[in-house]
């Protein structure tokens, strides 16, 4: 709920050409006509190529539903939730966004501002207006 469909596009040109990550990776998208979307785009494939782990769309990471973390974990989260232990046992939880999120991820570690901002300008700033195009929900075709 925190991310829109153009942080999942952003997040996964951070990720483009990665056949793994340093760290676990879990993307969930907020919704069907998003994931849907990404599907169609090949967003998802990228993740899938990158090996991350794809939740259903829905709260289940945020909340520490269906999903948790294992014990004594740090995580870096797109969420608004940070409270230690919310998304398993002892864990640490970090908040940014999709963008550095997935670096995180691809490095295994947070990165230094010129680093983020480095990828960012490389990956993402050239077709900026494309990746955070939004999903206009009148446009999507019936399900």
């Amino acid at each position: 709920c925190m991310v829109n469909i153009g942080h999942f596009r952003a997040a996964a040109r951070v990720l483009e050409g990665a056949s793994s990550t340093a760290s676990k990776l879990w993307i969930t998208p907020p919704t069907r006509m998003d994931r849907d979307q990404l599907t169609k785009e090949g967003v998802m494939e990228t993740f899938e190529k990158a090996g991350a782990r794809v939740e259903i769309p829905g709260c289940s990471l945020c909340m520490g539903n269906q999903a948790r973390v294992e014990d004594n974990a740090v995580v870096f989260s797109t969420s608004t939730r940070n409270f230690d232990n919310r998304m398993g046992a002892g864990a640490q939880v970090y908040l940014g966004s999709a963008e550095l999120a997935a670096l995180v991820a691809r490095l295994g570690r947070i990165p230094s501002p010129d680093e983020y901002f480095s990828e960012y300008r490389k990956r993402i700033t050239p077709s900026k207006s494309e990746v955070y195009r939004l999903l206009h929900f009148n446009a999507v075709e019936a399900m």
